[in-house]
């Protein structure tokens, strides 16, 4: 699928990272995800990041001994640095369109992916997630709930329209406001366990 607009352009997510405007970046593993990782006993699961940013997540998982890693983002600036930074062979640097990324994982992380395509790439979003889910694989990540007043990204949205959006795709595991959210994004974000039906 080709990108529909610059909010989904190579060129703009790019010129973020070569002028330092990452105001997403909380220069952490964010607090529902890094505890929804230490729950997790197999350190072999095949894990994705899409749109992974500086993927302070990827480097917490390594940590804990987790050894089948993917991270995928189009800003090359951003990839080339990451390459250099995980010389490590249980993680691998993807220079790619989400969008056209093929491959089989149990688990995918979503920390402020979903938040910057153009929501008519939504529906797309959820039906690619599905794809590259194994049986049984889960979606988990954090969703602004709430609407920005200026034109995104990032993108907001509500519990009622994700609840619409992912059910035809997804059994619904967790779906509540975050109690342990960023100071940065507190009573702003829902956490989401979805898996693959």
């Amino acid at each position: 699928m080709k990108p529909t607009s610059r909010f989904l352009s190579s060129d703009f997510w790019d010129d973020r990272y070569l002028t330092n405007e990452t105001g997403w970046d909380m220069g952490e593993v964010s607090p529902p995800l890094k505890n929804y990782i230490d729950q997790l006993t197999n350190k072999d699961i095949r894990i994705l990041i899409p749109g992974c940013g500086n993927t302070y997540e990827a480097e917490y998982f390594l940590a804990r001994g987790f050894s089948n890693i993917t991270v995928i983002d189009f800003a090359p600036t951003l990839v080339n640095k990451l390459k250099l930074k995980f010389q490590n062979t249980n993680i691998r640097v993807v220079l790619a369109d989400f969008f056209e990324h093929s491959g089989t994982y149990d688990l995918i992380l979503e920390q402020t992916f979903f938040c910057a395509i153009d929501p008519e790439l939504r529906s797309a979003y959820c039906g690619k997630m599905h794809s590259l889910l194994s049986e049984n694989g889960k979606l988990v990540g954090v969703l602004f709930n709430k609407h920005f007043e200026k034109e995104g990204p990032p993108f907001g949205g509500s519990g009622n329209e994700y609840d619409h959006l992912f059910k035809n795709h997804f059994e619904f595991v967790v779906f509540e406001s975050c109690k342990n959210s960023h100071p940065k994004r507190q009573d702003v974000e829902l956490f989401i366990v979805l898996r693959k039906k």
